[in-house]
């Protein structure tokens, strides 16, 4: 049974950071992609950061310079790291496997100006 779960929101100042944490089980991890998405209230859900088993990983513009997406095979695990956060970044974060329909239920980042 595949699952995805991301922990780690919270409600945080302007300039300020948090991690965010997502675990996938059930799957052969090494061979996909993991991505961080957000959705915005009234916005369409967006990729923040592509990250593939081996390679360079992918950013959107408004977070490069302040976002830090990582991964552990290991553990099965993705990390999203923000920095310099601002009120924009608020949103509803859901951790993907990429080309699947398989989604986290999402954790809420709320950034206060």
């Amino acid at each position: 049974q595949v699952q995805v779960e991301e922990s780690g929101g919270g409600v945080v100042q302007s300039g300020g950071s948090l991690r965010l944490t997502c675990l996938a089980s059930g799957i052969r991890f090494r061979l996909f992609t993991m991505g961080w998405y957000r959705q915005a209230p009234g916005k369409p859900r967006d990729l923040v950061a592509s990250i593939p088993y081996n390679g360079p990983i992918d950013y959107a513009d408004s977070v490069k310079g302040r976002f830090t997406a990582s991964r552990d095979n290991t553990k099965n695990t993705i990390y999203l790291d923000m920095h310099n956060l601002k009120p924009e970044d608020t949103g509803v974060y859901f951790c993907r496997i990429d080309d699947t329909t398989f989604w986290g239920q999402g954790t809420q980042v709320a950034v206060s100006s």
